[in-house]
């Protein structure tokens, strides 16, 4: 009676083994790639798998997105200069019966060549392009990336270049060229602004031109100005004695205003 006990416990253990072995639990954003005798049934899940122990094989596959931080990649470009360029690329499976059976490690794959399209084709690209157009290049970069490895049930997401780090001596350069540039700009502003007051004053002139009372009174209204300070030292073109008389007068009368003004 007791080896019979004992005979069912040992039968009862080892049938739990076999059900515990042959029950997977797979979760939402996994699935079971299951191969029985080496021969290829299918992905499971998720939910509840059942293989058969000894026999089936299941290969867990997650269908989140991976992100690979491709940082330092050393970069020659077209016009040879040295540049370290930080990057991310995104990608998940979407077949993951060819993740499993078309390469042998998709993940380490597909970051390989992430990194070798990522320093070919940056490679093929000026500086200058590659820190103003790095939209395009990312874009050039995912469709390439992507044609390569959509046999392997794998779809690249995005690319992002997220930094490019230039040596020393070039961001001194770089620095010494945009300072030249802002100088030119100004530069040019101000020789603009000459060349717009030579034009009015040139239509000021044919103005006066044809009116010289005009003239004159633009010469009275100036001496005015200048007499508003304290400098009573007054220069005039006129020979006239009588209108010369006019202007001292005018220049003492407003200096008296001026004084009587600052004593109140």
């Amino acid at each position: 009676m007791t080896y019979l006990i004992f005979g069912l416990i040992v039968l009862f253990g080892i049938i739990l083994f076999i059900l515990m072995a042959s029950i997977k639990i797979v979760k939402e954003y996994e699935r079971a790639v299951v191969f029985r005798l080496g021969h290829l049934l299918g992905a499971k899940g998720p939910g509840l798998v059942i293989i058969a122990p000894g026999v089936d094989r299941a290969q867990i596959v997650d269908l989140r997105t991976i992100t690979y931080d491709a940082r330092m990649i050393k970069i020659i470009t077209r016009d040879n200069i040295r540049c370290d360029v930080d990057s991310f690329v995104y990608f998940h499976v979407t077949d993951p019966i060819k993740a499993v059976c078309e390469v042998e490690d998709y993940i380490v794959a597909t970051q390989m060549l992430a990194k070798t399209v990522l320093r070919d084709v940056l490679g093929h690209a000026e500086l200058d392009d590659l820190l103003i157009k790095s939209t395009e290049f990312t874009e050039q970069i995912q469709k390439e990336i992507d044609e390569i490895t959509d046999p392997w049930g794998i779809k690249v997401s995005s690319v992002a270049i997220s930094d490019v780090l230039l040596p020393e001596g070039m961001q001194r350069a770089i620095a010494k060229q945009a300072e030249a540039e802002r100088e030119k700009r100004a530069r040019i502003i101000v020789a603009e602004g000459e060349y717009i007051a030579a034009e009015k004053m040139a239509q000021a002139a044919e103005v006066y031109s044809k009116s010289p009372i005009t003239l004159k009174l633009r010469e009275l209204q100036t001496l005015t100005d200048i007499a508003r300070e304290k400098n009573l030292v007054v220069v005039t073109s006129t020979t006239d004695l009588k209108e010369l008389g006019n202007i001292v007068a005018m220049a003492s009368a407003t200096a008296d205003m001026t004084k009587q003004d600052k004593k109140k």
